[in-house]
């Protein structure tokens, strides 16, 4: 049995048993640092790399002590794992109980070369699905519409139908995987084909266990692929709420976005405040519709980025879990602990990645992939270092995977729980990311909510201005990103194999959506469709039954959104610059 580890004896401030220094020594050590670090700033050489800035323009202190924990209530502010307000991580037990769960997300060309892909990545040690749609299918459009032309299966896989989803999963029991869907617009339509999907193969909607991503309202202020205007589609979103917390128990309804917001160029506090603002928005929609926050909260998740800023996004995922905590207890009102935490999935960062010697981006992703893993996320996917040229190869897809089967299996960094919890940096960083975040809430408060603040393009200009200080400092070669700004190669650049999705992918979607349009029962397809325009006409129904109904009676993608479209109308969005 191993020994634990004595502790020395506690001392009090006046001195210690090894020399009496104690805390008058150790500021006197303390004015002899500054001293030196003052004369060593003096000769600092150029190209050091150091910065007194994060990456979000927070300014940073050469070193961080005891004063900075002045005031600090341990018990209010840090605790202990596994207690609110979770500063330090939701479990007890960290990853010593459970690892965080692997997922690479996976889509592209058709149904049946994502499943192949799926099969290969659970083959190798995968955990979990995570589904990318193509651009058509995310906004709404059949592969054959004139919109999708050139488009089908480029960025994710096409899903024109319930028999493209079957197909998807062919081979897959989903009573046992967990899925997530990366979809938003078309979102209750992905679920209705899911829900379908599983009860033809026999698995009752109840054992469903996975995550719809479904969050709108960071569409409409980052990443720009929504179909219908905010409120019926925060409706549709309250709608899904309902139907899950009834019928599946088992399933997270909505994963609240901070990946996109940060992708678009904001800074991290921005992603963190605007994404919690989000959430904490569909929490009062909910409530207002009638739903016990304890029966839908525990089951909310959330998606946040994992950039190259090492420590800021450590402290990022300890704020953010804190502040949940505080709001969900003290603002809303839960009473079940469950619903004060915070649990969310991560992505490294997409943006951070360059087409530049793109091998350094595995390097990147590592760095990025511990930094979510010392910030506490319960789920994790990294991105394939060609990701910047095209959809990952299979080769490459493989190296993100094993690169955290080596952080979780050979690190160590699982051993110990929080590891970096009583940082000097760390505890401070957070307390100021939770301070800026806060100010955020006050800002968007003023507005009178996030959907009016996106009206007024409150999000969007923050996010410019953002990512424009940040173009500029890369210009001005205040950061350096190695291969860009700084230690280009004069050579040419490797040569790596990049998946490529030929036209004949699109020609062949666009022939099986026809045949499944020509070979289906026309009356029962009209029908379902009429239904669900009834539906959506009328607020006091959920949409989710009918549109189970028509998906099972093989309404297209395309057609279930126009039905929609000609109830809800179409949004454009109003020119903010």
């Amino acid at each position: 049995m191993a020994k634990m580890i004595e502790r020395p004896a506690q001392q009090n401030g006046s001195g210690s048993a090894a020399n009496g220094s104690g805390a008058a020594g150790f500021e006197a050590q303390r004015a002899a640092w500054e001293a030196a670090y003052a004369q060593g700033r003096r000769r600092r050489e150029p190209g050091s790399g150091a910065t007194d800035r994060t990456i979000s323009d927070i300014p940073l202190e050469p070193l961080y002590g005891p004063q900075d924990d002045a005031g600090r209530d341990l018990a209010r502010d840090v605790a202990y794992p596994g207690a609110y307000p979770y500063t330090r991580g939701i479990h007890p037990g960290g990853y010593r109980d459970r690892l965080w769960t692997m997922r690479q997300f996976a889509g592209f060309g058709n149904a049946r070369q994502t499943n192949e892909r799926y099969h290969f990545l659970l083959s190798q040690g995968q955990m979990g699905l995570s589904v990318a749609f193509d651009m058509p299918t995310l906004m709404g459009f059949d592969s054959d519409a004139p919109q999708a032309l050139g488009e089908v299966g480029k960025c994710g896989v096409a899903i024109d139908s319930l028999r493209d989803m079957q197909t998807l999963f062919d081979g897959i029991d989903l009573g046992v995987i967990t899925t997530s869907m990366t979809i938003n617009g078309p979102a209750p339509i992905a679920l209705a084909q899911y829900i379908a999907t599983a009860e033809a193969k026999g698995v009752p909607r109840a054992a469903l266990g996975g995550t719809l991503q479904a969050d709108i309202l960071k569409e409409y202020i980052a990443q720009k692929e929504w179909i219908f205007p905010p409120r019926p589609h925060v409706r549709l979103i309250v709608d899904m709420m309902k139907f899950c917390t009834a019928e599946m128990p088992k399933w997270n309804t909505i994963s609240i976005s901070g990946y996109h917001i940060r992708e678009a160029g904001s800074t991290a506090v921005q992603e963190l405040a605007f994404t919690l603002a989000d959430g904490f928005a569909y929490v009062e929609a909910a409530t207002k519709a009638g739903l016990d926050i304890d029966a839908f909260a525990p089951r909310l998740s959330f998606f946040f980025n994992s950039h190259i800023d090492f420590f800021e996004e450590i402290c990022k995922f300890r704020a953010a879990r804190r502040i949940y905590a505080r709001r969900m207890r003290e603002r809303y009102g839960a009473k079940d602990p469950r619903s004060w935490t915070l649990r969310f999935h991560t992505q490294t960062a997409g943006c951070s990645a360059t087409a530049q010697q793109p091998e350094n981006n595995i390097v990147r992703v590592a760095y990025e992939a511990m930094a979510a893993v010392l910030g506490g996320t319960q789920s994790l996917h990294t991105n394939s270092m060609d990701e910047v040229l095209a959809l990952p190869t299979e080769k490459s897809v493989e190296i993100a995977l094993r690169t955290q089967q080596v952080l979780a299996y050979e690190t160590n960094v699982t051993n110990v729980v929080d590891p970096l919890g009583g940082s000097y940096f760390v505890e401070a960083l957070t307390d100021e990311m939770e301070k800026q975040a806060e100010d955020y809430f006050r800002q968007i408060d003023e507005y009178g909510g996030v959907v009016e603040a996106i009206e007024a393009g409150f999000f969007q200009h923050e996010i410019a201005d953002a990512s424009y200080r940040y173009q500029r400092s890369l210009e001005t070669k205040e950061r350096i990103i190695v291969g860009v700004n700084a230690f280009e190669r004069e050579e040419a650049e490797s040569d790596i194999d990049l998946l490529k999705i030929g036209r004949d992918i699109e020609l062949g979607q666009a022939r099986a959506v026809q045949d499944v349009r020509s070979n289906r029962d026309a009356a029962s397809a009209e029908h379902a469709l009429a239904e669900l325009k009834r539906a959506c006409a009328d607020e006091t129904r959920n949409v989710m039954p009918p549109l189970i109904d028509a998906v099972n009676a093989l309404a297209t993608e395309g057609e279930i959104v126009q039905a929609m479209v000609e109830v809800y109308g179409r949004y454009t969005e109003r020119a903010a610059f």
